[in-house]
């Protein structure tokens, strides 16, 4: 056994793992992040997306014991303080982004790394930024319109208000 500790979802755990424990299964059976969802074990779905150190990773990908000293962020963390929808969330409910739902907390998780890195993609951007992770039941349409919509949200969110004027002109 091998000793770890990594922040995840701004709590800090210290556990024993077996070294060869896929983190996909420790944030799931020894801390309860049931909402990482194991989808292949193969990398090749990217159900189990999580942001590694502001990354997004497989993290069937990633031993556990990589993992130490890391923060980790799961589908958990990411809403906004007092339980709001992170706007990914939201526009993904809003824009209907998700049909059984297996795929879409790794989904997010792409996307919202996508939108850290490009503000502003276009319709094959987000297709390109989220093209590791597979969606079985949707035609990624709406996919493509959420990553957008919470993209305009977050946008406009970011913008600082334009300066109040008062009725002098210099």
């Amino acid at each position: 056994m091998t000793r770890v500790s990594m922040r995840v979802d701004g709590v800090t755990y210290t556990d024993e793992v077996e070294p060869r424990t896929l983190l996909v299964h420790h944030l799931r059976e020894a801390l309860g992040k049931v909402g990482t969802v194991v989808g292949c074990d193969t990398s090749n779905c990217g159900a189990c997306t999580v942001h590694l150190d502001g990354q997004a990773v497989k993290s069937c990908t990633v031993l556990a014991v990589q993992a130490d000293g890391a923060e980790v962020t799961t589908i958990e963390g990411i809403a906004e303080p007092g339980g709001a929808l992170h706007p990914v969330q939201k526009a993904f409910h809003e824009m209907h982004g998700l049909q059984c739902g297996y795929c879409t907390p790794g989904m997010i998780m792409a996307s919202i790394d996508l939108l850290k890195e490009n503000p502003d993609p276009s319709d094959s951007e987000v297709r390109e930024g989220i093209e590791g992770n597979l969606c079985r039941c949707t035609g990624y349409q709406n996919i493509v319109r959420a990553v957008q919509q919470a993209a305009g949200e977050m946008k406009s969110s970011a913008t600082p208000a334009a300066p109040e004027t008062t009725g002098a002109q210099a």
